[in-house]
Order: C-alpha cells, then sequence, then structure tokens
C-alpha cells in the first residue's frame, strides 16, 4: 500500500468561509450616539465596506484571522465529550470591480485538528468509542472564493445587522441538507445516513468605532463560529446515534502569521505555508469539495490498493 494512508492528509469542505451567504436578525439600537457614522450602514455599498473592514482590508491588504475551538461529541442518552481541540487559520483579500459591480473575496483556510490536552497538531486520534486509531484528515480549503455584489442578486447588501455600544454585529446562520457521497450501502464504515445535514452559525463583531473611522481600512473583529454536523468519515463511527458540535471565536490578527501560536505557525510552514497568504489568482465561486466528497476520494484509492497497512480506510497501524 502507498504512503497515503499514513501520511498527514488534506481534506477539503468544512466551508468555513462561508460567512456571508444567509443573514438573520435585522435591527439596532441607540447607543452608538457617541460614533459618528461615516458609513450609512442602510446602503448596500456602505453596509458592503463595513462586512470587508471586520473580515478583511478595504485596501486589499491581506487580513489573517486565527481561530481556536473545540469538539464536542454529543449522543443522545449518553452525554457529550469533548473529543478533539481544532485550530484555524484564513487569509483574506479583497478587489472592488466597477465591471461586476461588487467585491472580489479571496479567501483560502484551513482547520487543524489537535490534542485536547497538549494542542499538538495531530497525525492520529484514538477513538474512545469504537478503541481504534485512526488516521486525521485536516481541512484545506483553498481558493474559497465569494463575491460580495452590490445589487439585488443573491446575497446581495445591505444585510441586517444590529448595534450595541461600540460592537457592530451581523449574526449569520447556514443549513444544508445534501445528498451523501458515501452512501451507507457501499460506505457502511464511513456514512451515518444517504445524507449529511449541517448548520453554521457565525457572529461577526467588529468595533464599530474602527468600521466608522475613514483613517482605518481593517477594524477590530471577533467571529463566533459554531457547526453542528454528523460524524467525520475518518473516525469509522458508522451509522452510531450522536452528533459533531464545533465551538470557536477567530480573532483577526493585526499582526499576521507572528501572532499564531508557535505549534500552529511551525505545522504550517513546514506542510502548508501558502496557508500564511491569500491566493492571487481569481476563481469563481460555487464548487465545493466536501469532507463527504474528499474522503470518498481516498476510500476508494486505499481500497483499491488493498487496505493491508492500515486494515480500514483510515486505520492507523499499530507499531
Amino acid at each position: 500500500m502507498t504512503d497515503k494512508i499514513t501520511r498527514r492528509s488534506a481534506v477539503s469542505g468544512l466551508a468555513l468561509g462561508s460567512a456571508g451567504l444567509l443573514a438573520a436578525g435585522p435591527g439596532h439600537n441607540s447607543a452608538h450616539a457617541a460614533v459618528e457614522h461615516t458609513l450609512n450602514l442602510d446602503s448596500a455599498g456602505d453596509n458592503c465596506k463595513a462586512i470587508i473592514k471586520m473580515q478583511a482590508d478595504l485596501s486589499g491588504a491581506d487580513a489573517m484571522g486565527g481561530f481556536p475551538g473545540e469538539v464536542w461529541a454529543w449522543m443522545p442518552g449518553e452525554g457529550s465529550t469533548r473529543i478533539l481541540n481544532t485550530y484555524g487559520v484564513g487569509v483574506s483579500h479583497v478587489e472592488f470591480r466597477p465591471d461586476e459591480n461588487g467585491w472580489r473575496f479571496y479567501h483560502r483556510e484551513c482547520l487543524l485538528y489537535t490534542d485536547p490536552v497538549t494542542n499538538e497538531v495531530l497525525d492520529n486520534w484514538h477513538n474512545p468509542f469504537t478503541q481504534r486509531n485512526v488516521e486525521v484528515l485536516h481541512v484545506f480549503n483553498d481558493h474559497v472564493s465569494r463575491f460580495y455584489p452590490l445589487d439585488n442578486r443573491r446575497f446581495g447588501f445591505p444585510w441586517p445587522y444590529e448595534i450595541h455600544g461600540n460592537n457592530l454585529v451581523f449574526r449569520i446562520s447556514v443549513f444544508r441538507v445534501e445528498d451523501n457521497p458515501l452512501n451507507r450501502k457501499d460506505y457502511p464504515l464511513h456514512s451515518q445516513a444517504d445524507y449529511f445535514q449541517t448548520g453554521e452559525l457565525w457572529g461577526i463583531i467588529g468595533d464599530l468605532r474602527e468600521v466608522m473611522d475613514p483613517e482605518i481600512t481593517s477594524a477590530g473583529c471577533v467571529t463566533s463560529w459554531s457547526r453542528i454536523s454528523g460524524w467525520l468519515p475518518f473516525m469509522e463511527m458508522g451509522n452510531r446515534p450522536g452528533q459533531m458540535v464545533y465551538h470557536s471565536h477567530a480573532y483577526k490578527l493585526k499582526e499576521g502569521a507572528a501572532e499564531l501560536p508557535e505549534t500552529i505557525r511551525r505545522y504550517l510552514e513546514k506542510n502548508a505555508p501558502e496557508y500564511l497568504e491569500s491566493p492571487k489568482e481569481w476563481t469563481e465561486p460555487g464548487a465545493r469539495v466536501t469532507v463527504w466528497s474528499h474522503s470518498k476520494q481516498l476510500i476508494d484509492e486505499r481500497r483499491a490498493a488493498g487496505l493491508q497497512e492500515g486494515e480500514t480506510p483510515f486505520g492507523w497501524p499499530k507499531k
């Protein structure tokens, strides 16, 4: 069998960068009278500029975010167990396109699974529910392009917002139900159902004074991100009842990679240095590689190779 079964593998498609799809909860209060509103948040152009200042940098320079978090296994009738920690890195830059009446948002991101005690990046993980060691597939989403239209096209601006004191908040909820490429009949060890259902919940909270300061192109921002989904294929949990719950917060790193935890920065510098900068080439939004479709590709390749070393597609050999 090839070294594919034991190497650090990349999995695309947790949709970490899907903030900006579905907004909910319009409204704002009057507690912001002390801040001069140089942007009209009820207009498409200024509302979009506010989001860009929070998520990226109006100047077109790279903006980096780091997001530590944790993953829980939530089992009906059995309680919940924190099984993994996570650390994600996303880097973006924007470009205004007058001919397209909107902003191109260039973005790439990764999510690394780490040990819940040491926070070291994991190659393999002991599944406490199956008592098996399995290979960990980290998430590498390259070229997660978005387009922010300034008209009434889908996902057009303005988006609903809230203001509380010096906090400008955009609240976004994304729910999906899609056919699972890993059907139960052919992939019983790696599939919970013939469909997969996910929910991603975002709270994008920016510094209102910095958003409204015309001299500042990149405002301070904290983003809350939670995700509910089924078991990851590499966990080899089959259709055991339960869900995974991700909980994390992203912080804009004004000093870039220098602010990353040393273990995360070293790992990326060695294994995926391109994830420390935004993509420079534009790719049209739309095509998505998901954790399920990428896992199917790996499983099919490893089945064809014989699976001698790990016994199962993601089984980690005992040494």
